[in-house]
């Protein structure tokens, strides 16, 4: 597997109503937001307004997770809940959704008819390693996949693959094969794990 590292250099913040968002990567490569043609996109939204309405994204499914800061939801007609630091919860990103709260969030946005993703938080003291596997059934013949690893806080590098990522830093492997996925933190780290199945 060869992984990429992409830096705060690599990276794009745009402003909105509620704050800003900043993307983290997004496929296929060069593929804009605003055109709604991506096939998935990683991001990081800093939440500034106390009460905000997310953006609809009716093509798109969405998952999300609180990175810092705090956050309630109301998704469609359900209840309003809270969503708890590096829980993930999934979504129709079609529904309206209310948000309470300003927070630093974690964004994927997978498309319905092309992609699958999933996510998780890993969290590592200084020195320890796990071995990581996206916790997903096994995608149909000739899906790709793309993991994609967050440094949210700390460092974390891949002895196997001779990379690492710094905090705000993601390590992006393209066509990744299913094998697991050993991680080593460099301090008391956070990474957010992505795994994304594209037909």
């Amino acid at each position: 597997m060869e992984w990429k590292l992409l830096t705060q250099a690599d990276q794009v913040t745009t402003t909105w109503s509620g704050g800003t968002t900043t993307q983290l990567a997004i496929a296929p490569e060069g593929a804009v937001y605003a055109d709604r043609d991506f096939l998935w996109r990683l991001s990081s939204a800093k939440v500034e307004l106390e009460h905000s309405d997310f953006t609809p994204l009716p093509d798109y499914n969405r998952l999300i997770s609180v990175l810092h800061g705090e956050l309630d939801m109301k998704i469609g007609d359900g209840e309003r809940f809270g969503l708890e630091p590096f829980t993930l919860r999934s979504f129709d990103g079609g529904v309206p959704v209310e948000s309470w709260g300003m927070c630093t969030d974690y964004n994927l946005m997978v498309r319905k008819d092309k992609c699958q993703g999933i996510a998780q938080s890993v969290a590592l003291s200084d020195g320890a390693a796990c071995r990581w596997t996206a916790p997903l059934a096994a995608p149909q013949e000739g899906t790709a996949c793309t993991l994609a690893l967050y440094c949210v806080k700390g460092g974390v590098s891949l002895p196997q693959a001779g990379v690492e990522a710094k905090e705000g830093q993601l390590l992006l492997c393209r066509r990744a094969d299913e094998g697991a996925v050993e991680l080593r933190a460099h301090g008391d780290t956070v990474v957010m794990a992505a795994a994304i199945y594209t037909r």
